[in-house]
């Protein structure tokens, strides 16, 4: 169903008065565990590259709590991949990689760094994108 798995911990200050990871964090993990893999996996330069993924949607539905201690397992893959665009799609379950926490999908939109106007996914990123695409 995923492509790509990542074991993120949880931290003391993630709870809430409610004891439990706040929702937040759900979108921070989201976004670093995407950003990561863009990083690690798929070469993106953040830092002088030509092209930039802004995020411009995004959307999560929360299926159970997690406490700290625990650590989240975050699965990743490619629901949509477009010349300028992809939709991330994401699963957060307990370290178990059974029950469900959250599902959640982020889009960026590439642009060029300078003028920020849509231009297409640099193509190592496109490739690295392509291995994370899972069909329905």
């Amino acid at each position: 169903m995923y492509a790509y798995w990542e074991t993120v911990p949880t931290r003391w200050k993630d709870n809430d008065v409610y004891g439990h990871v706040n929702n937040a964090v759900h979108y921070s993990l989201m976004d670093t565990v995407i950003n990561n893999w863009l990083i690690r996996a798929a070469g993106l330069d953040i830092h002088g590259g030509d092209a930039i993924g802004l995020c411009v949607e995004s959307h999560c539905v929360y299926k159970a709590s997690i406490s700290f201690p625990e650590a989240i397992r975050v699965g990743l893959r490619v629901g949509r991949l477009g010349r300028s665009s992809v939709r991330y799609e994401l699963g957060l379950f307990r370290e178990d990689g059974e029950t469900v926490v959250a599902e959640g999908h982020f889009v960026h939109v590439f642009v060029d760094r300078d003028g920020r106007r849509p231009t297409d996914i640099p193509v190592p990123l496109r490739a690295a994108m392509e291995k994370l695409v899972v069909a329905s």
